[in-house]
């Protein structure tokens, strides 16, 4: 199906990806797994799971396979590639215009909506993007969730994914990727905004202050803000002060002038430390949105585009 993963697409935490077509001439993506990471028992789980799936905004999972030497799940091939190839394109052919990239961020945010309460069990995505981490700083400071990492802010829940889709939506908004790499990372904890961009935006705003990413229109602007502000809302760092995804998808069709100032949406990297050294507590079981009547999974898709 691949002519030999002649043509790799991409590569997740779970495996590569490579292009494919079937026999009909269709053109697919197929993801190699990792053995080490999944047995063929927990391939048939997801299969069972994400073949529940049926969402204009997540790609379909149209067929599997768990026999011979590979264990493979097959999807459809998204022609446009993923998102990365668009974020921090600008100036080139790839640069989406700023109304597509909210189109594309309100479309990533019904999709998850769809996966925590549209299907008849609710699916954890848990893998919205990969982690980017900061060597040498204490803490990471990329698209998962703090909880993962200082115990005492709460338990793992669909909150998790409230606050990666929040990480991914500031980068949309900005064009920017959220940590500055080529700033010196031991720079003092107190001057983050430096490196992390995030906390920049954060200052700006509660200063009254324009958020000037490029040249745009009026209507651009009011765009990028409203993305920021909602942005801000999903990354706090405790779950409980996250709203629901569908509350993210009202707040982003909505108009801004109905859209509170966020609060600070995070503790320093020393104040999460210093909490931890003094707490200690054992991880909570999922917590489910209301109302709490849907069965809890992870799944090895990468599916929200």
């Amino acid at each position: 199906m691949t002519k030999g993963f002649k043509s790799k697409l991409g590569e997740g935490g779970y495996g590569c990806v490579y292009k494919g077509k079937l026999r009909s001439g269709r053109d697919v993506a197929v993801k190699i797994l990792d053995k080490s990471k999944c047995n063929g028992q927990e391939v048939i789980n997801e299969v069972m799971t994400i073949g529940r799936i049926h969402h204009v905004t997540v790609v379909r999972l149209i067929g599997f396979c768990v026999g011979g030497s590979k264990h493979a799940l097959v999807y459809d091939f998204m022609s446009n590639g993923s998102l990365q190839k668009y974020l921090f394109s600008q100036g080139s052919n790839n640069s989406l215009s700023c109304k597509k990239m909210y189109y594309i961020a309100v479309g990533v945010a019904r999709g998850i909506e769809y996966l925590h309460k549209g299907c008849d069990i609710q699916i954890l995505h848990f893998d919205i993007k990969s982690i980017v981490s900061l060597t040498g700083a204490r803490g990471r400071m990329g698209y998962m969730a703090p909880e993962l990492f200082y115990k005492n802010i709460g338990g793992i829940s669909y909150k998790e994914d409230v606050y990666s889709f929040g990480m991914l939506l500031m980068e949309m908004a900005s064009r920017r990727k959220n940590v500055n790499v080529n700033v010196n990372v031991n720079v003092n904890v107190e001057h983050l905004s430096q490196i992390y961009f995030p906390s920049w935006v954060f200052e700006q705003l509660s200063l009254g202050k324009e958020i000037e990413i490029g040249e745009m229109t009026d209507e651009e602007k009011e765009l990028v803000k409203k993305m920021v502000m909602v942005s801000l809302w999903c990354i706090q760092t405790k779950p409980s002060d996250r709203p629901s995804i569908g509350k993210v998808v009202e707040m982003l069709e909505n108009e801004i002038e109905g859209l509170l100032m966020p609060p600070k949406p995070f503790l320093s990297l020393r104040e999460m430390s210093k909490a931890d050294d003094r707490t200690e507590m054992t991880p909570s079981q999922p917590e489910l949105p209301d109302p709490p009547s849907h069965e809890t999974s992870s799944t090895l898709s990468e599916s929200c585009h």
